[in-house]
């Protein structure tokens, strides 16, 4: 996959181009990121980027021009169809699915705005579509801007060694993830669960789906299908049931 990302800080991004599974991809060639600065877009010898908006207020805004111009050169250089897309707290909230169908692109833009934003006419002209990764703030793009690459990333074909860790992440089906161990079998007096120590692969399945469903309503309710299957919902009262049985015998003791 190839990205071109247009920010004022361009310095920022190697943190992903240099490190962990994102920078492991660039080296492989599995992703290519290339980067446009307003700044040199800029047509006076301070590389003025922003202004006043009009109607006053608090703040500045990114310039039309040098704003336009970095997505223009950037757009030239992907050579093909893309989609430009702006990290903005007004965006579409980001969420696996977006993910996974971001990730079936070929070529993509990302904008990372600075100060107060950037002009509108800029976003109706220029921009194809706006996401947020969350209901917050935050200083500029970037931040946004890395977290889509990370999470776009580890779907590409290649970028992550063990495919089989990617399709178990949590939300890749819908449900948080089931709680994970590793060695020893016993820290501070808690034991890992009897089924992972079994050996019997099946009831190692079901335990791992009991429990993302339980994670996932005790955790994140909203992310639960109102139409849970019949063996789900079997599933999921089964936990219940064994977490009313378990808050009876701790008030007991």
């Amino acid at each position: 996959m190839w990205m071109g990302i247009v920010s004022l800080f361009p310095e920022m991004f190697k943190a992903v181009s240099e490190a962990g599974i994102t920078g492991r991809a660039v080296e492989q060639g599995i992703l290519q990121l290339e980067f446009w600065n307003p700044r040199d877009f800029a047509d006076d010898r301070h590389r003025t980027v922003d202004d006043k908006p009009y109607g006053g207020g608090p703040g500045m805004l990114m310039k039309v021009a040098p704003l336009r111009a970095a997505i223009a050169a950037a757009k030239a250089q992907a050579d093909g169809e893309c989609e430009v897309i702006l990290l903005s707290p007004q965006g579409e909230r980001v969420n696996q699915a977006v993910l996974n169908d971001l990730a079936q692109r070929k070529r993509l833009i990302l904008v990372a705005g600075r100060y107060e934003g950037i002009d509108e006419r800029v976003v109706e002209h220029d921009i194809d579509h706006e996401y947020s990764v969350g209901d917050y703030v935050v200083s500029g793009g970037e931040l946004p801007a890395m977290i889509m690459i990370d999470g776009v990333t580890r779907l590409l074909p290649g970028a992550v060694g063990d495919v089989e860790s990617v399709a178990r992440d949590s939300f890749m089906n819908g449900l948080l993830d089931y709680p994970q161990y590793t060695r020893p079998a016993e820290v501070d007096g808690i034991q890992v669960p009897e089924v992972l120590l079994s050996g019997d692969h099946a009831a190692i399945e079901r335990w791992r789906k009991i429990s993302a469903l339980g994670r996932t309503f005790e955790r994140r309710p909203d992310l639960l299908a109102e139409d849970l299957g019949q063996e789900d919902k079997k599933l999921l009262e089964e936990y219940l049931s064994d977490r009313k049985i378990k808050d009876d015998h701790n008030e007991q003791e």
